[in-house]
């Protein structure tokens, strides 16, 4: 599929060139950093040196003094307190952050994560069941609560307290719960906005342990698991996620709980990890108990203290895992098939695609799947409790919610952001949604935004790449949304010689390049899935490549290597 290349605005001359003297390095990784708003040499050494004391103090978020009051009142009255919690990674690590949390100063606390198949997403009438039945008194929800106000009102008429701790938009009324922790309500003067669920519920123990005189290290032990949430959760590596992220990436490094151990263990991850490691590695393994069983597994995990309890569980969620893969490589083969059959599907601007077979914990994967072959709005449904429920995603710079929000009258409920959504809607109402969101969707995409993109931060000549390029540029991690691990552009490039095929079936490029413009000076190369130039690359020709700079470590010995992400022909342009 033909890619779209943008190259972002270069930031200020003058800036760069005196940021490139002051801090002794070159204009190009100058202006990366002018680029991610770093204009001096303070706001340099704040990014590259994240320290703790730049958290924000949690008491500057709406609703957190009454959250800490009514917390510290149940546990001095001994009120049993139920942690709940959505069943996705960013739910599952909040809960078992708060949970462990509070079991360590108290023991009359429990917790709950909905099952996906019978009570679906979020806050649920059967969890506030459970909560009266079991003679709870404070209810605390985590990435979940916030658009909930027939159910929180529900427990709130059954004598139960909520605490919510969310951070999705709110919809257009606030639930009445005892408070709601969430920086995107209005009236919120919480200055970083862009916390996950878990950033949520790590702030409300951050007040707690400071009302009741705590050292900071009594919290910062569960900074691994907001690490997992924030990767996880693809929420920007920005501000105070990327202070988290930082401290929890060097835990997870360094000393993890025993379930992330174990689960590294399974997915044989044997060096320094990364954000990227975090969301192929961990992130898919905690979310296959919930898609494929209960996640309720997955908390386990993540509290547990015992080896054998952590090894046999990682173990199982492992088996989740390889089999949701497998789940979800034939419901996508089925979903392509339907599309190729429709002829509607040949010059439609989204993808809609129904089937009560398929299983309700895989679709949103099958839904990204698709859009990787069929660059368009995609939402996939299957029947569960006799509605048609599903998962939605968008392409680059098309905001799906509000695509999704203008079919509102057609659905029972829906949630999500600007690239992912959630909806359940009546199986009567699937043909005048496809209707209506196709119509909805052609109205306002462009024909830009129905061309992948690949976002360029500079051009890059290959006499700038060594290592002392690279070790300054690493320093930019941890990677992630709003701070991407850079990519260049390189013009008038060629294989010297040795360039072949390789992979199982040949897809995959393996080169030796140099530059028209630098003389002699190679440098090694990948290029995944581009195979289809190698005809044209293998004789010789000049091309342009887009690409990532990174340390491939191979039996024992480093060397840089470019990542291609897209190459250009001159028959492309």
């Amino acid at each position: 599929m033909e890619k779209k290349w943008i190259i972002k605005e270069r930031g200020d001359n003058v800036v760069v060139k005196q940021l490139a003297g002051v801090l002794g390095v070159s204009e190009s990784l100058a202006n990366l950093m002018v680029q991610r708003s770093i204009t001096s040499s303070e706001e340099a050494h704040a990014f590259f040196n994240p320290s703790l004391d730049y958290l924000h103090d949690p008491f500057m978020m709406k609703g957190m003094n009454i959250a800490v009051d009514r917390l510290s009142t149940a546990i001095k009255k001994n009120e049993k307190i139920l942690v709940y919690g959505d069943y996705d990674v960013d739910g599952t690590t909040a809960v078992a952050l708060v949970y462990s949390f509070l079991k360590e100063q108290y023991s009359n606390v429990e917790y709950y994560i909905p099952d996906r198949y019978k009570e679906g997403y979020g806050v649920s009438f059967l969890g506030i069941d459970y909560a009266a039945q079991n003679n709870c008194k404070v209810i605390i929800t985590l990435d979940c609560g916030i658009k909930a106000v027939e159910k929180i009102l529900y427990a709130k008429n059954k004598g139960l307290e909520v605490i919510v701790c969310d951070h999705h938009y709110p919809g257009d009324k606030i639930p009445e719960a005892l408070a709601v922790l969430d920086p995107k309500q209005p009236g919120c003067n919480y200055p970083y906005k862009e916390l996950s669920g878990c950033g949520v519920g790590f702030k409300l123990i951050h007040a707690y342990s400071r009302i009741h005189g705590m050292p900071f290290s009594t919290i910062a032990q569960y900074l691994d698991l907001v690490a997992v949430s924030i990767a996880s959760d693809i929420v920007p590596i920005t501000g105070e996620n990327r202070v988290l992220a930082y401290f929890g990436l060097k835990q997870l490094n360094e000393s993890p709980r025993m379930g992330l151990k174990e689960i590294l263990r399974e997915a044989e991850v044997c060096r320094a990890l990364t954000i990227e490691d975090v969301v192929f590695k961990i992130g898919p393994r905690i979310n296959a108990a919930g898609r494929m069983e209960t996640g309720g597994r997955a908390v386990e995990l993540l509290i547990a203290n015992d080896t054998k309890l952590a090894t046999g569980i990682s173990k199982e969620i492992n088996n989740y895992n390889n089999e949701r893969r497998s789940i979800d490589r034939v419901i996508t083969s089925e979903a392509m098939r339907m599309i190729s059959e429709d002829q509607r599907n040949t010059n439609a601007k989204t993808t809609v695609l129904f089937n009560p077979s398929w299983k309700k914990g895989v679709i949103g994967i099958v839904a990204s799947r698709l859009i990787e072959t069929y660059y368009r709005p995609t939402v996939i449904l299957t029947e569960s409790n006799g509605f048609a429920t599903g998962s939605a995603r968008s392409v680059q710079g098309y905001d799906l919610y509000q695509a999704i929000e203008s079919c509102s009258d057609l659905l029972e409920s829906f949630g999500g952001h600007m690239f992912a959504a959630g909806l359940t809607l009546k199986k009567e109402n699937i043909k005048p949604f496809i209707e209506r969101f196709e119509q909805y969707v052609k109205s306002t995409i462009t024909e830009d935004q129905m061309l992948p993109r690949v976002l360029i931060d500079t051009e890059l000549s290959f006499s700038e790449i060594n290592e002392e390029f690279f070790r300054v540029m690493n320093q930019f991690q941890p990677f992630g949304p709003e701070n991407m691990s850079p990519i260049f552009m390189s013009k008038s490039v060629f294989d010297s010689g040795t360039g072949r095929m390789v992979g199982a079936n040949g897809e995959h490029l393996k080169l030796d390049l140099c530059q028209e413009s630098t003389g002699t000076k190679t440098l090694p190369a990948i290029a995944f899935g581009q195979a289809n130039h190698f005809e044209y690359i293998r004789r010789g020709n000049p091309f342009d490549i887009c690409y990532s700079v990174e340390m491939n470590e191979f039996r024992g010995n480093k060397n840089l290597q470019l990542n291609i992400r897209d190459i250009k022909t001159p028959e492309d342009k």
